[in-house]
C-alpha cells in the first residue's frame, strides 16, 4: 500500500480559478471540484482539474482567488460524454494548504508505471520530435490509472526503444492544452486536453534493485516553443474509449 502511495506524486503551486462544485459521494464522504491555474516559466499557465474530500478542506476558505498547494496523486476514471467514454484526469488531493510564498517549480509530478501502448514516434513541421505514450500507474485496490504523457528530443528518441509492458519512472509535470476539434466539414469545436510532460525518465531492469535503473534520459525544452506545437489525440483514444469505467476514491 505504502509503495503504490509513493509511485503516483504531484505538487502543485497555484491560483483557484472556480467554485467548488459536488462531484460525488462515497461510505458517507462527500467529493468536490474545482479548477487551480499553475503558471509556467513561461508566460503560460495551465489549468487543471482537482478532486478534494470535504473532511480535507473543512474550516479552510477555499475560494475563486485563494493561492494554494496541492499535493496528491493524478487519477484517472472514464465519463460517458457526448455518447462516448472520455479518459477524464484529475488531480487527487491528499493535502491542501495556503500557498504563502511561491517556489520555483510550482507543477512537478513522479509516476512509476507501465507502458500499456506501443509508444508513437513523430516529428513537428518545425522539426521537433515527439513521443506520445499511454502509462499505466498501479493503484491500491487492484487499480490502474492511465496517464497520457509526451516526450520530446532525446527523451521521444528513447521512447522508440521501449515496448508495451515496460516499466519506466518518469519525472515532469501536468499540462493543459486547449485543441480544436474538426466535427464536420463545416464546424469546429474547441477542447481541451491534459497530460505530463515528461522532462527525465528512466526504464526500470525487471530483475534490479532501485539502484539498478538503467537508461537515464534527460531532455529540457522551450516552453514557448512547445506551447506552439499542437499534439495528436488520437494516438491514444482507441485505449481510452476501452478502459472500464472507475469511480475516483
Amino acid at each position: 500500500m505504502d509503495n503504490l502511495m509513493l509511485n503516483n506524486k504531484i505538487y502543485l503551486e497555484g491560483e483557484i480559478v472556480s467554485e467548488l462544485q459536488f462531484s460525488h459521494e462515497m461510505y458517507g464522504e462527500g467529493f468536490y471540484t474545482f479548477n487551480i491555474e499553475v503558471p509556467r516559466l513561461s508566460d503560460a499557465k495551465d489549468t487543471l482539474f482537482v478532486t478534494v474530500s470535504e473532511r480535507l478542506i473543512s474550516g479552510m476558505d477555499i475560494k475563486i482567488g485563494s493561492q494554494i498547494i496541492v499535493e496528491g496523486q493524478l487519477r484517472s476514471y472514464n465519463k460517458f460524454v457526448d455518447g462516448a467514454n472520455r479518459l477524464i484526469l484529475t488531480v487527487f488531493a491528499r493535502n491542501i494548504s495556503i500557498c504563502e510564498e511561491r517556489s520555483k517549480n510550482p507543477n512537478q509530478i513522479f509516476m512509476d508505471g507501465f507502458i500499456c501502448k506501443e509508444p508513437v514516434y513523430r516529428t513537428t513541421p518545425f522539426g521537433r520530435e515527439i513521443s506520445d505514450m499511454l502509462l499505466a500507474v498501479n493503484r491500491a485496490y487492484n487499480k490502474s490509472d492511465y496517464i497520457p504523457t509526451i516526450a520530446w528530443g532525446r527523451n521521444s528518441r528513447f521512447c522508440k526503444s521501449l515496448k508495451v509492458g515496460d516499466n519506466i519512472k518518469v519525472w515532469g509535470r501536468l499540462q493543459s492544452r486547449e485543441y480544436q476539434k474538426k466535427i464536420s466539414e463545416t464546424e469546429v469545436i474547441k477542447k481541451i486536453a491534459y497530460e505530463v510532460s515528461i522532462s527525465k525518465m528512466e526504464r526500470v531492469s525487471r530483475d534490479s534493485s532501485d539502484n539498478g535503473d538503467e537508461n537515464i534520459c534527460f531532455d529540457g525544452f522551450d516552453e514557448l516553443e512547445e506551447t506552439t506545437i499542437m499534439m495528436n489525440e488520437e494516438s491514444t483514444s482507441s485505449t481510452k474509449e476501452n478502459l472500464e469505467d472507475k469511480q475516483i476514491s
